[in-house]
């Protein structure tokens, strides 16, 4: 029961815990810029596809692998020092990519018990800042490498996030990430 074993299906259930970058225009020179930055902050290790027989096979992080395999894996170290699986994918609608690197909640409910049920048991309020909260500023800190390399519209930090166009009506459990004269400003997410 490894958190950071590619192979082991618990590991992904759950759904995830994510990081979402919104890159406009959407074309394949940023997202290509955009993936290989993400990698690179994040310190994800490996760059992995899944093959249709369950096998991974390792392939260069950017638009083309994308593309062609919809999902990357790999590998990241959490602020706490915990190794867990991560994955990347991106969505292309309206004029723009949105750039997604999650983390599967079955992983980080192996490195910490207080995720529990999240985001469906009685400890998943504002209680759940505990450990969300440096996911959180971790994340936020990637976005914001990401940012001085591929200037973003905004990024979103939470569980499973859908698009947002209209940053006021983002849910209290999501944090904000806009762009700044100092590079991002990070509105923590306070349910």
């Amino acid at each position: 029961m490894r958190p950071d074993d590619l192979h082991d299906d618990e590991n992904w259930t759950g759904g995830f815990y994510e990081l979402s970058l919104t890159l406009e225009p959407a074309g394949d020179d940023l997202l290509d810029r955009a993936v290989r930055a993400l990698w690179r902050a994040a310190g994800v290790e490996g760059c992995l596809a899944r093959r249709p027989d369950g096998t991974f096979a390792a392939v260069e992080p950017g638009a083309a692998a994308l593309h062609a395999h919809g999902h990357l894996r790999g590998r990241v170290t959490l602020p706490a020092g915990d190794r867990v699986v991560c994955g990347g994918f991106v969505s292309r609608f309206d004029g723009a990519d949105h750039l997604e690197l999650y983390l599967p909640l079955g992983a980080l409910a192996r490195v910490d018990r207080r995720i529990g049920g999240f985001p469906f048991d009685e400890r998943s309020g504002a209680e759940s800042l505990d450990w969300r909260a440096p996911i959180d500023r971790w994340l936020a800190a990637v976005a914001a490498v990401v940012h001085a390399e591929v200037p973003i519209r905004h990024g979103l930090v939470g569980f499973e996030i859908d698009e947002v166009d209209d940053l006021g009506e983002v849910p209290p459990y999501t944090a904000v990430l806009v762009p700044s004269g100092a590079g991002l400003d990070h509105r923590p997410a306070y349910g």
